[in-house]
């Protein structure tokens, strides 16, 4: 779609004046002469859509001059289809008017001229935009484009500066026209249909057909028209029904509408039988479809499957040939080597030859002659497509396709198809000649050539002839006793053989004798032994008929006893069965209650411990709830009388406070400087001189175990001083040892004297 658009500042391109095939398409567009046309056809046909860049695929990125990245090429598809029409369409009016002019000027009742014709023309349905034309609206540009383009300061147009203010801006761009790439009658879908106003108080019937829809029911059909019929059909019967004010027509009425009901259900039940009959129509031809596609595909696959087996059996028989000639090609070889001979090379026979190697190598050789030939294949598309074969035929000149030789006709005979006398005479002459000659070339015999001169070529020599080693004369005598012993042998086996195959079939030969007796003797003799033997056969069939008399009164006795006996024993034996069969359903069933009472009895103990495990934790619980609920009440009753206890002996507490307080104030109040040192006395005389007397006592305890305690330490460590002593040299410190011992006791008489004074 191209759009026209103009600029009010500057002066936009023109729409496109046409198309580049309208002169082809477009039945509107009109060419003035063939010239025209033709040129068209050449713009058309040159124009630079159809020059197409190639790229060349091994030099794509180059940028060598020489060696280009692609190469400018004319596109050689047509995009106009072969069945549009390419001549000038003004042939037709040339005719015309060239027989116009002929009546104008000639009087001729033969004549007459063509009428024009022209396309029907649908003016409410796709020629509808045919009719309509662009409205001329009046001052549709207020300002011209040349102002808008002058260079002035001021627009002379404008109005005063409040004006300018409320006039809305005039847009840059403003859409002229729309030319699209298709007609107008290509793009219509839907007709058009305008919006409509009701008189009030009317009701017109076209607005029915409101419902109905382009491709729904219009264009309309029989269906639509019988519909049509029917709505006008009702309209009328409503018409004439009683009105519901009438009470007397009531019954009239409801008699009226039933009949109409009826009439639209059986109306109904026709429309759905045509329904389902065309349903039924469709579904018949889908399912012939359907069954002809299944066929088509077994055929096909029918095909595909017989194909496959003929290429099976060909690949084999191609494979057996290929087979047979090899092992006859490698059977011939192995003949012309018989002797194992190795045979040179006859260059000069193989190029003489020329099916020889050295013209037609064999392709199983590893030689292929074609390699490479496609190349010299000529690809065109005149001889590998069929329009291309007939644009090569066409642009051939007649004389090729359409032979214009004549076969010659014979000189020598007439009009009616027989020999002239002169040419049959000198037949008849040439005939004659060829006998005679005949006849003498018989009776001469052909000279002999000289012998002399004659070149008489020498025989090949013969081979020499192979000879044989003689043997041994006592060698050849081993050798025939030993053939004579194999003669011997092997006759002797060929007797035995025969004698083992006389002994196996002597009962053939025995009756060969009984049936094909030659003598009369002999065959009195063989009447005699037959009747003998028929006559031992009837005796031996009558006593065997007694025998089976016998037998049978002997085998009925013995068959009734036993029938009777295997009758009493069947009837037994069922019994028994019987007895054992009911005595193994007691069993099961004593077993089966014995399950039943052991499997109720452990429910009835799973029960019974279930409940008193039930039992057992229910008082556990109750018992576990009991002592929460005693915890705690206890809980409760042990708060309440310690908080009961605590505030009550705060209480007395605060009252002995308030009552010493009170005491004591009455006391400080009455107090003098001698009760003053009498209390200071007494709480020296209860805390300070107990705690003294505490220490001084716990220091004599530790003075006393001090002593003790330096006599078991001397006790442990005297021997060992002495010791000492003894090994070491003396020292002061030895010598005076002896006087700071006496003066241990004095200290610790000394230091006890003092506390025993102080105690």
């Amino acid at each position: 779609m191209a759009t026209q658009t103009e600029t009010l500042r500057k002066q936009g391109p023109a729409a496109q004046p046409s198309r580049t095939y309208d002169y082809l398409y477009d039945k509107l567009y009109n060419v003035s002469s063939e010239r025209d046309h033709a040129r068209a056809t050449f713009q058309a046909n040159t124009t630079a859509v159809r020059v197409k860049k190639e790229p060349i695929y091994p030099t794509m990125f180059s940028e060598l001059r020489h060696h280009p990245r692609f190469q400018i090429r004319l596109d050689q598809t047509d995009p106009v289809p072969r069945f549009i029409n390419r001549q000038w369409r003004g042939y037709a009016d040339q005719q015309r008017e060239a027989v116009v002019r002929y009546t104008t000027f000639n009087y001729d009742p033969s004549v007459s001229v063509p009428p024009v014709q022209f396309e029907k023309t649908e003016a409410t349905g796709r020629d509808r935009y045919r009719f309509f034309r662009r409205p001329i609206i009046p001052f549709l540009q207020q300002v011209p484009p040349e102002v808008l383009l002058a260079t002035a300061r001021q627009d002379p147009m404008a109005g005063p500066e409040h004006m300018a203010v409320e006039r809305p801006p005039i847009p840059p761009f403003k859409t002229i026209m729309t030319q699209t790439d298709y007609r107008d009658s290509e793009t219509q879908t839907d007709p058009y249909t305008p919006e409509y106003v009701i008189r009030p108080g009317s009701a017109p019937e076209l607005l029915t057909l409101a419902t109905l829809s382009y491709g729904r029911g219009l264009p309309a059909g029989l269906a639509e028209v019988e519909m049509i019929e029917r709505a006008r059909a009702k309209r009328a019967w409503e018409a004439t029904l009683p009105p519901l004010s009438d009470t007397s027509q009531l019954e009239k009425r409801k008699r009226m509408m039933d009949e109409m009901e009826r009439k639209e259900w059986s109306l109904r039940e026709s429309e759905i039988e045509k329904l389902q009959e065309a349903r039924l129509e469709v579904l018949k031809k889908l399912l012939i479809k359907r069954e002809e596609n299944h066929q088509e595909l077994n055929v096909k696959r029918l095909d595909k499957l017989w194909s496959k087996k003929q290429q099976d059996k060909e690949s084999r028989i191609k494979k057996i040939r290929n087979e047979h000639i090899k092992s006859i090609r490698k059977l011939t070889a192995s003949r012309r080597k018989v002797e194992n001979t190795l045979e040179r090379r006859q260059i000069i026979h193989d190029y003489h030859d020329p099916s020889s190697q050295t013209y037609a190598p064999l392709t199983r050789l590893g030689i292929f002659l074609d390699r490479g030939s496609e190349q010299y294949v000529v690809k065109s598309r005149h001889l590998s497509t069929y329009q291309g074969l007939l644009e090569l035929e066409a642009s051939l000149p007649d004389f090729v396709t359409q032979p214009r030789i004549k076969a010659p006709k014979p000189a020598n005979l007439t009009r009616a198809g027989f020999t002239k006398r002169r040419y049959r005479q000198e037949r008849e002459l040439t005939e004659m000649h060829e006998a005679i000659k005949a006849e003498q070339l018989r009776g001469q015999e052909p000279p002999k050539p000289l012998r002399f001169l004659q070149r008489i070529p020498k025989p090949v020599p013969r081979p020499p002839t192979p000879a044989i080693q003689v043997p041994d004369e006592e060698e050849e005598e081993k050798e025939l006793a030993v053939i004579f012993l194999q003669q011997v042998l092997r006759g002797r086996a060929v007797q035995n053989m025969m004698f083992e195959g006389k002994e196996k079939r002597m009962e053939l030969i025995a009756e060969l004798r009984s049936t094909h007796a030659l003598q009369n003797t002999e065959q009195t003799e063989k009447m005699k032994e037959m009747q003998a033997t028929l006559a031992l056969q009837r005796q031996r069939r009558l006593h065997e008929h007694k025998e089976s008399l016998v037998d049978e009164a002997l085998s009925q006795v013995e068959s009734s006893s036993l029938g009777d006996m295997f009758d009493f024993l069947s009837k037994e034996l069922i019994r028994l069965q019987e007895e054992r069969r009911i005595h193994a359903f007691s069993m099961l069933a004593e077993r089966q209650r014995r399950i039943r009472e052991a499997e109720e009895s452990g429910r009835r103990q799973v029960e019974e411990r279930r409940r008193r495990e039930e039992d057992e934790v229910f008082k556990q619980v109750v018992k576990v709830h009991q002592c929460t609920v005693d915890t705690y009440l206890e809980d409760i009753i042990l708060g309440s009388v310690d908080k009961t206890a605590d505030t009550q002996a705060r209480q007395e507490i605060h009252q002995q406070a308030d009552q010493i307080n009170d005491v004591a104030h009455e006391i400080e109040d009455k107090r003098t400087q001698l009760d003053s040192e009498e209390i200071v006395a007494d709480l020296v005389h209860c805390f300070l001189l107990p705690e003294v007397q505490k220490h001084t006592v716990r220091d004599k305890i530790r003075r006393q175990q001090r002593k003790y305690l330096v006599a078991a330490h001397n006790e442990i460590h005297k021997d060992g001083e002495e010791i000492i002593s003894v090994h070491s040299a003396p020292t002061p410190t030895s010598a005076t040892e002896p006087d700071t011992k006496p003066d241990t006791k004095p200290d610790t008489d000394q230091a006890d004297k003092p506390s025993t004074s102080t105690s």
